[in-house]
């Protein structure tokens, strides 16, 4: 019988996944309903757009709270470490005043979201099929209460302490938020304690959205005015490719598509000591790039291509160095997440961001190959390092066709985008379709159990994110309004009277940003401050979007948010200080990468510029 309710209390607690799994299921069956009954019919579903973009927002939510179940919200790791008997009396402390004052802030969020619901009431706008569009929004207010209710009660271990700070701190916040909207409050105490709860471990999205409501409350506005910016940014047009693209990713990372594309390259590049070299940074930038974080290449790639490189000579440290450091480099390949986001914010078409990268993602992967010293042969021992073979046709072509399924996987996401055939939404419908479908019945590796993995994670991934990135608006738009560009373009122009002056600064600013912030955060915090301030020195919008996520790769690199080198010491079971010290030459190689692309600038605007001339000519 205990057993039994266990069992019932552990299904109940994966509902969140579970209803998030199936918004991501209809985010992709939907575009792909529409896609072909629009020929046959002559109309599809009604609103199908809307709808994904709305099914986002369940997504946003439900996949939130999946992520706080699995400690998957993206902190600083001051207040990771729960509130145990194996911890010190300090170490509690920290934990509870983060997760408590977390908690506080989903009170507020939730007072916020049901403000902002309840005036979609009543204006009584319907979604589609008659249905009210307020149904799906009500999932931020009730989203933000459960998340502040699984955020206290982290911060006890008995029953009844869960119950009281589950339901305490953000009733607390709810009801501040309740019986002051639209007071002025002094903003430096909420600030400070901002900070300190930043510090301490509280998740990033619950610091930015408490600085957000801080900011409004100081001037009297409204609270609503973030959930507003939340919902506006959940339900952005381009928004769903996210997650699908996501999907695809992790469903190639989980079956065999990492050996045969390994062989593949391999095969392609030879056997030697280069061969296996360059085939494996071609690995993990392309793998890096549909994973959408290279978390998940070194985790998938590492076991794989360590012994190829220990077999072809390459000692190990040097090994793990190149895995880890190459595997940061797809970020600029379409369609990487982070690319998709920085698209969406800076206002830039997907489909011109996918070209604009090609040409920096190569010579990226150059620089840290050259200047890396990866290519030399110094250090290796000659008697470990085998005869090199040649690359061979014969044996790529078998390769070729034996990965033809996972070859064809950027074709199908860039051509269906490029060729105007598909909107961005439905091109990540039809490459997370066309992998779940190849990797399930061309290579029969994807069971419903690795699927169901697959949707958990994506949604988790894409929750946690878009949290940051709503409260992220939000605090963008009261600078915005504030005037802080416009501020900053006058401070910085005043100092840095020099474009190629200030390319060097900003890719300076970069380098450490992304030694400081995760790289969603950098992108939803950083981008639409500096984007005005580069404008105004004539730089090109997708230029200036190819030189932060360039500088961004070496964040992947680099304590205390280079996540690389926290996965990589997990896979290869060594420690932080030694996978830290063997990727310092990446560092200094994606540097210099970074300014290259940074003073040419035709490396990014110079392929979009050519298709876009060509498709003129065309029509």
């Amino acid at each position: 019988m205990a057993q039994s309710r266990l069992d019932r209390l552990e299904q109940l607690s994966h509902t969140d996944a579970w209803m998030a799994s199936t918004a991501l299921v209809l985010m992709t069956l939907i575009p792909i309903i529409e896609i072909l009954m629009r020929p046959l019919l002559g109309q599809g579903i009604e609103n199908a757009s809307v709808l994904v973009q709305h099914l986002g927002l369940v997504l946003a939510m439900l996949g939130a709270l999946a992520a706080e179940r699995n400690g998957h919200l993206t902190t600083l790791g001051g207040g990771s470490r729960p509130a145990g008997a194996d911890t010190t009396a300090w170490q509690r402390s920290v934990f509870v005043f983060a997760n408590t004052s977390a908690a506080l802030v989903c009170g507020l969020l939730t007072w916020a979201s049901w403000r902002f619901v309840a005036s979609e009431i009543e204006a009584a706008h319907t979604l589609a099929y008659g249905m009210p569009v307020w149904w799906v929004q009500a999932t931020m207010p009730l989203g933000f209460a459960v998340l502040g209710a699984k955020l206290g009660a982290r911060c006890s271990t008995v029953r009844w302490g869960k119950l009281g700070f589950g339901l305490l701190a953000p009733a607390v916040g709810f009801w501040l938020a309740s019986a002051f909207d639209g007071t002025e409050v002094v903003l430096w105490p909420a600030a400070l304690l901002l900070a300190a709860a930043l510090v301490a471990g509280a998740p990033i999205f619950a610091v930015l959205g408490g600085l957000a409501l801080a900011l409004f409350w100081q001037d009297g506005l409204p609270l609503a005015a973030i959930a507003l910016s939340h919902y506006q940014i959940t339900v952005n047009p381009s928004l769903p490719a996210l997650p699908l693209f996501t999907l695809a990713g992790l469903v190639f990372a989980r079956t065999g598509a990492a050996q045969r594309l390994g062989d593949l390259f391999v095969a392609m590049m030879g056997g030697g000591v280069n061969g296996t070299v360059l085939a494996a940074a071609v690995l993990c930038s392309f793998f890096t790039a549909f994973t959408g974080g290279s978390g998940v290449t070194i985790l998938a790639l590492g076991g794989l291509l360590l012994p190829l490189l220990h077999n072809a000579g390459y000692p190990e440290q040097r090994g793990i160095s190149l895995v880890t450091s190459a595997s940061a480099l797809g970020v600029l390949l379409a369609p990487s997440v982070p690319l998709i986001m920085v698209a969406i914010i800076a206002r830039v078409p997907i489909n011109t961001m996918f070209l604009a990268g090609l040409v920096p993602a190569f010579v990226m992967v150059l620089s840290l190959l050259i200047f890396g010293g990866y290519l030399k042969k110094s250090g290796l021992s000659t008697a470990a390092m085998p005869t090199p073979i040649r690359p061979s046709l014969h044996q790529t072509l078998h390769c070729a066709w034996v990965a033809k399924w996972e070859i064809l996987a950027p074709v199908v996401a860039i051509g269906s985008l490029v060729s105007g055939l598909a909107t961005p939404t439905e091109s990540a419908a039809l490459t997370a379709a066309y992998a779940v479908l190849t990797q399930a019945f061309a290579h029969r590796e994807l069971s419903w159990r690795v699927l169901g993995r697959c949707l958990s994670e994506s949604a988790q991934i894409i929750g946690g994110v878009l949290l940051i990135l709503g409260m992220s608006l939000a605090l963008t738009n009261y600078l915005i309004d504030a005037g802080i560009p416009d501020a900053a373009i006058e401070a910085v122009q005043s100092v840095i009277p020099n474009k190629y002056v200030f390319l060097l600064a900003l890719t300076v600013f970069l380098l450490f940003a992304g030694a400081l912030m995760e790289i969603f955060a950098a992108i939803v915090v950083l981008v639409p401050l500096l984007l005005p301030v580069a404008l105004s020195y004539g730089i090109d919008p997708v230029h200036f979007g190819i030189i932060f996520l360039a500088a961004m790769e070496m964040g992947f690199l680099c304590p205390p948010a280079g996540m690389n080198i926290y996965f990589a010491s997990a896979m290869f079971g060594k420690p932080v200080r030694y996978v830290a010290v063997a990727v310092l030459p990446a560092l200094l190689a994606l540097v210099v990468g970074t300014l290259i692309i940074a003073w040419l600038p035709s490396l990014a605007t110079g392929l979009p510029s050519l298709v876009a001339s060509f498709t003129q000519k065309l029509h």
